[in-house]
């Protein structure tokens, strides 16, 4: 997106919504059940992270250069911490931050989980990608804590266990993408137990065994999901139906992988507006993610 210039706060909100609804389509269902000045901190939030997460993923040129944007990206995140935002997003975020006490510690964590993006793109085990997903999701969740309120430090726990739910979820759902980055985030180790080799991921071949480790990546997923139910009762009243939604939509996601797997190799899935809504409409009746 064109970064307008100079802008007031307001302007500075708006240009985070715009980036929340045309890059988080499935966040932005539960954001907007938020209460407004939540709402706006996530939005913010989530720009500052979609941010440093295109840097990672879109811009052309040598590895160094991504490398240079995303310190560039940090040390504006330093500037907005320090009073002195220089760039719309950073400026709705450190109107934000008046509001909010959230970590500078987990955008730190998200811009290194980018940068290693740059020079990892295998995962031997799945601790490996455990502690990835510290870094890029786990951090996700210590941000929205803050801003949406919790009542406890369990909620800290079950928080990061819906985190690993929906970026498992990601890394299920883009396989095809990732192959054509060069990147496998299924643990290698995955791979040897049900004898896909990398080449047959690279073709895309489609096999039983290539499914019962997709299937295997889908039971993972879910049982996050799971672990973090308690979550939706620790946290403050406003904030429980929107991440309910959150949940449910990346869950529905991964119970569409499941009836079709080796669909990740062939296209990206995703939910259309009248299944958001049923997501909506089922999630009032059974408030669950799965």
């Amino acid at each position: 997106m064109a970064v307008p210039q100079p802008v007031s706060v307001e302007e500075a909100y708006a240009f985070c919504r715009g980036i929340a609804h045309r890059y988080g389509a499935n966040f932005s269902v539960g954001f907007r059940f938020l209460p407004r000045v939540k709402r706006r901190a996530v939005y913010a939030a989530y720009a500052a992270c979609r941010w440093a997460d295109d840097i990672a993923d879109e811009v052309a040129g040598l590895c160094t250069n991504v490398l240079t944007r995303l310190d560039e990206w940090q040390a504006e995140l330093d500037r907005c911490y320090a009073g002195t935002p220089s760039h719309p997003i950073t400026l709705a975020l450190a109107d934000a931050l008046q509001r909010f006490s959230i970590p500078r510690s987990a955008f730190i964590a998200l811009i290194d989980g980018c940068r290693q993006d740059m020079v990892k793109t295998r995962y031997e085990s799945f601790d490996e990608l455990l502690h990835y997903c510290d870094l890029v999701a786990s951090s996700i969740s210590d941000i929205s804590l803050a801003i949406f309120g919790y009542s406890g430090e369990a909620a800290l726990a079950h928080g990061r266990s819906l985190s690993t739910a929906l970026q498992l979820t990601n890394v299920t759902r883009d396989i095809g993408d990732d192959l054509d980055r060069d990147r496998i985030y299924l643990p290698l180790e995955d791979l040897r137990r049900f004898g896909v080799t990398e080449s047959e991921l690279f073709a895309r071949r489609e096999s039983d065994r290539m499914r019962k480790l997709i299937e295997f990546q889908i039971d993972r997923a879910e049982g996050y999901f799971r672990d973090a139910e308690p979550l939706l009762r620790e946290l403050s009243a406003d904030a429980r139906f929107p991440t309910l939604l959150m949940g449910g939509i990346y869950a529905t996601v991964l119970g569409r992988l499941r009836r079709d797997p080796l669909v990740v190799l062939r296209r990206r899935v995703s939910l259309s507006k009248r299944e958001k809504l049923l997501v909506v409409a089922r999630r009032i009746f059974s408030p669950h993610f799965v």
